[in-house]
């Protein structure tokens, strides 16, 4: 597995990480036993960044992930995300994104005991809270980088004015975004020119279009009742029918590879910067192999360009974003 600098601060990871929001059960059902072997796995593969967040399971995620990586700390990075939405420490759901200072000190002790650490490597604010400035939210953060309890900083889901703000208040390693062949917008509204002009790393959440670039979802109705998919608007019916025409595209170039739509998917994103990292998700070691394998596949000039231009030449139907996620671009 190839490691990359994630950022100019001194975080190292490989290029493919682990999406863990998946492990509790947030795209249907989930096997715990087989999520930790499906981490385990990862780290025998490779694989070092793991990312999870504290409201994922209500805090069994990170306490999962805690559990999963026992005796193998030391060789991977943690990160975990807080203030997306307020939730008390009984991981009930209280307020909306939570930026004040007092929240993010009591936030990263609450992630160290359930992750049963001493430190947290990359810690990302999840979403912006529109009533503190991030200024006020970047200095309580730089203040646990100073007394070793955070290594690394981060920020998921924001505008490039935000991104400038953050990071000239406490350095920033990384920014994290939904971004793969079927969301791009980061291409287009500044996001990536502004992490390179700083040098922060990027990480690409949902390289897979939150597994509908795999091929494998061809319906709405095959998705579970509590599968959170059901909320985003490119997976409802009527737009979900007609973005199958970019899966089927995908799917004849992947072919003509001899590889998998998933692991075509995942190279074009590895493939767009040694500055991008993906962090796919799976709730089995049998599709972890598959993404894992992803990394080692060369594309070509010829195949970027066919992959490239598939966002002009097919049109897609609803919002990447759910309208329940107040928080986002901040």
């Amino acid at each position: 597995m190839e490691m990359r600098s994630v950022g100019s601060q001194g975080l190292v990871s490989s290029a493919e990480g682990l999406g863990c929001m998946g492990l509790t059960g947030s795209y249907g059902a989930a096997d715990e036993d087989e999520s930790v072997r499906t981490v385990q796995r990862a780290i025998e593969l490779g694989v070092t960044m793991f990312d999870t967040a504290d409201h994922y399971g209500a805090f069994s995620g990170e306490r999962l992930l805690g559990r999963a990586l026992s005796g193998r700390r030391d060789a991977v990075v943690v990160a975990t995300k807080f203030g997306g939405a307020e939730m008390d420490d009984e991981g009930r759901t209280i307020g909306g994104a939570n930026g004040r200072p007092e929240y993010v000190r009591a936030s990263v002790e609450r992630s160290l005991r359930n992750l049963d650490t001493d430190r947290i490597d990359l810690y990302y604010q999840h979403r912006v809270d529109p009533r503190v400035p991030v200024e006020e939210t970047f200095g309580a953060l730089g203040e646990l980088v100073a007394a070793g309890k955070v290594r690394y900083l981060g920020i998921s889901e924001v505008r490039p004015d935000t991104i400038v703000r953050a990071h000239a208040t406490a350095p920033l390693s990384a920014v994290e975004s939904e971004y793969s062949l079927f969301a791009r917008d980061m291409e287009s509204n500044g996001v990536l020119e502004t992490v390179r002009r700083l040098g922060i790393g990027f990480v690409a959440y949902a390289p897979l279009g939150r597994g509908f670039l795999t091929g494998g979802v061809r319906s709405a109705d095959s998705l579970a009742e509590q599968d959170l998919r059901r909320i985003y608007p490119r997976f409802q019916k009527e737009n979900l029918d007609s973005n199958l025409a970019l899966v089927e595209r995908i799917g004849q170039i992947a072919a003509g590879l001899g590889v998998s739509s998933a692991q075509l998917a995942l190279a074009w994103v590895l493939a767009q910067g040694d500055d991008i990292f993906a962090i796919p998700g799976t709730r089995t070691r049998r599709h972890l192999e598959e993404n894992v394998a992803a990394a080692s596949v060369a594309l070509d000039v010829p195949t970027l360009r066919a992959l490239g231009s598939l966002v002009e030449d097919v049109q897609l139907f609803g919002d990447r974003v759910s309208a329940m996620d107040t928080g986002i671009q901040g």
